[in-house]
């Protein structure tokens, strides 16, 4: 390729002033002198040509391919009905047509859901777009293809605002007609207090719809209400808190005839149940050492409201000290353990012996108390080997043990048995994994046997059992038979783990979930669609739990042993939404991405999103989705102006870039030529204004 070039010997400025004084002489000369002035500015003209110092350059190019790029939508809305299909079949029909076009190099981006934690960015093709074309100049960028549905994120003002000049065309996937339903969340609490309700509100929304649905609402799997109602109007629900920890609520609307997706027909709300207090009846039998201990660690714990009686006069004591002067305050069983009994959470008798304070009648309602869903926890001392032992009680039927009245005084640790290594109450105790156990002696046990069927987590001396659990129906009982757990508090021998057994053993009669012997969780791990599953279990191996997704697909999915008693497993959620674990009768659910993913807010394929970037572009917007149901893709075309897209076509702007492999410069305006030049124009100036002087 021949081209012109200036390397001008002064500086551009002086060479235009030069030139400018030069028309400006020449001008006057030849108004002054006639014709025969168009010499000296030929003259003149030579000399501003030589200080422009021209060049005739030859370049070797080897031309270079524009890019075509060519965006692939395969977000979450593009996976819906027919569009997939729609969208392999277009794609596959461009990469053949941009095979025929020889100076355009396609180039095809895939883009998925943009999501990064717990964040739902939706669909971001114009960030994907200008990433894969960070090392493609401007100018080489011949076009821009999406084949999307529409449903679009980060649309900017103009292709010019992200440093592109090109046309974009797009060829939107789906169909004009589709129809769907979908449920919108107004209001949705994140917490819950344990025993109330709580107010939902929501809102289904339709197009191609009937104006009325039935809503189906379940709680951690299990339905609790269905109702009918009207489309487009925001309606609310209540639900009850059930449990501490995540209480899983599902709102789901039926589907329509054939309609676009039933991902969106669901909302799912991970409600946190949190207790408001858990309130305790501690009731000392007498003074001793250990009471504080017990005292300190339930104050110790804010979601406890604790409620203490110490027994210092028993009824028996008569030592004619008149009622008025006694400053003890009397001890109001009928209050405690009939009319308020069902309000505490958890009633500890700690060293009580039966001293008549309590009626049988009481103990009746105790018992009735914890078969109904509360809790028992028995602190036993010597007083339960003897006659006034709280075993000779009506409390009898719901112990988990019967002592032996006998009670063993010598220094023992306190081990855990089979059992209790995979009991959550005991698993894992600081110092439990050293043989014996790296914590201080006891020094007392009470001999007992524990109920068929009851096994302790706990032995003490002799292999005898220190702490056993048992159910009663709803409720649940602990029977610790010694009352030495101060000496672990007080550091005798270094102490021990008093404050996670005896708060774990609390809570778990108190019901935590994190501490049930048979429990299924899952979480997600915060990376992103990955969720953790944990299985506890009291048995020696945890089979395989099976994982539905939100569409229904169901898999199967292995455990491998974390710990005693405690099975995990990861694994990759394939969408998004409620998932639902399960291993036998367990169910945990776990949902993974927002609640309300905002690709799936708005699921229709739309033209008029992308239409104003389109056209400020030059570019077209269009349906592949033909009338017979096929498809309709444009030819590909290269033009070099005027429109750039038309009924059956869609337009690419060449730029004709090029590599230069060599270039030969070959100077005009400096060497022998340019004096001889400007040698002939003055001497002919000489010559022709000299024989009009002698004319003269």
């Amino acid at each position: 390729m021949l081209s012109l070039s200036f390397t001008p010997l002064v500086p551009w400025p002086v060479l235009v002033g030069f030139g400018v004084l030069a028309v400006i002489l020449a001008v006057v000369a030849v108004l002054a002198r006639g014709r025969t002035a168009l010499l000296r500015a030929v003259a003149l003209g030579l000399v501003i040509a030589a200080l422009a110092n021209p060049s005739l350059v030859r370049e070797d190019r080897d031309p270079v391919k524009d890019v075509a790029a060519i965006v692939v939508d395969r977000s979450g809305s593009q996976s819906l009905g027919d569009r997939p299909a729609m969208t392999d079949a277009v794609k596959a029909e461009l990469e053949r047509r941009f095979g025929a076009l020889a100076n355009i190099e396609p180039r095809f981006i895939e883009v998925g859901d943009a999501q990064g934690g717990e964040g739902d960015d939706g669909t971001k093709l114009f960030t994907a777009l200008t990433q894969a074309l960070a090392d493609v100049p401007p100018e080489r960028i011949a076009g821009v293809v999406m084949l999307t549905d529409g449903v679009v994120h980060d649309i900017p003002a103009s292709l010019e605002a992200l440093g592109l000049k090109a046309p974009l065309h797009v060829l939107v996937t789906g169909r004009p007609d589709e129809r769907d339903r979908q449920i919108k969340m107004l209001e949705a609490p994140r917490f819950g207090i344990v025993g109330r309700d709580v107010t939902l509100r929501g809102e289904v929304m339709e197009r191609g719809g009937t104006g009325t649905a039935t809503v189906t609402v379940r709680r951690d799997g299990e339905e609790i209400d269905r109702q009918s109602i009207a489309t487009g109007v925001p309606f609310s629900l209540t639900t009850h808190i059930e449990h501490g920890g995540p209480n899983v609520v599902e709102i789901e609307v039926e589907p329509l005839p054939g309609e676009l997706t039933t991902v969106n027909n669901r909302a799912v709300l991970p409600i946190e149940g949190i207790r408001e207090k858990l309130r305790v009846l501690l009731v000392s039998g007498e003074p001793h050492q250990g009471e504080r201990t017990w005292r300190n660690l339930l104050k110790s714990d804010a979601s406890v409201d604790l409620v203490h009686f110490t027994i210092l006069r028993p009824p028996e004591k008569q030592d004619g000290t008149p009622i008025s002067e006694l400053s003890l305050i009397a001890f109001p069983t009928r209050e405690l353990f009939v009319q308020k009994i069902k309000d505490f959470d958890l009633i500890i008798f700690d060293r009580y012996a039966n001293q008549s304070v309590l009626p049988s009648a009481y103990f009746d309602n105790i018992a009735r108390y914890v078969r109904e869903g509360g809790a028992l926890l028995i602190a036993a001392g010597p007083e339960f080997a003897g006659p006034a032992s709280l075993a000779r009680t009506r409390l009898a039927s719901i112990l988990p043990g019967d002592p032996s009245m006998k009670v063993v005084e010598q220094p023992f640790k306190a081990t855990l048995t089979e059992t209790g290594h995979r009991h959550p109450v005991t698993r894992a105790l600081p110092g439990s994994e050293a043989n014996p156990p790296a914590w201080g002696d006891w020094l007392r046990i009470v001999s007992a046997q524990t109920r068929p069927g009851v096994q302790p987590i706990l032995s003490g001396a002799n292999g005898l059992p220190l702490l056993a659990l048992s159910r009663e129906e709803k409720g649940r009982v602990a029977l610790m038979l010694s009352d030495q757990a101060w000496l672990w508090a007080r550091g005798y021998q270094q102490g021990g783990p008093y404050l996670d057994l005896l708060r774990r053993l609390a809570h778990w009669l108190m019901k935590e979930p994190a501490l049930e012997e048979e429990a299924l969780r899952a979480q997600t791990t915060g990376r992103g669609r990955e969720v953790r599953v944990e299985r506890q279990t009291m048995a020696e191996e945890a089979g395989p739990v099976t994982i539905t997704g939100p569409t229904g697909k169901e898999r199967s999915l292995d455990l491998s042993k974390a710990e005693t008693g405690l099975f995990t497993a990861t694994f990759e959620a394939e969408g998004l939404g409620l998932h639902t674990i399960r291993s036998g009768n367990l169910v945990a659910f776990v949902s993974v991405g927002p609640a309300n993913p905002r690709e799936l807010a708005d699921v229709f394929s739309d033209t008029d999103r992308l239409k104003g970037v389109a056209d400020g572009s030059g570019g077209t917007v269009r349906r592949v989705a033909a009338a017979g149901g096929g498809i309709e893709v444009p030819r590909l075309q290269i033009t070099r102006g005027g429109r750039l897209g038309g009924a059956d076509w869609i337009g690419f702007r060449p730029s004709d870039s090029a590599t230069i492999r060599g270039v030969e410069v070959y100077p005009l305006g400096i060497g022998l030529w340019a004096l001889v030049a400007l040698a002939a124009a003055v001497l002919a100036m000489w010559l022709v204004e000299g024989r009009r002087g002698r004319a003269a």
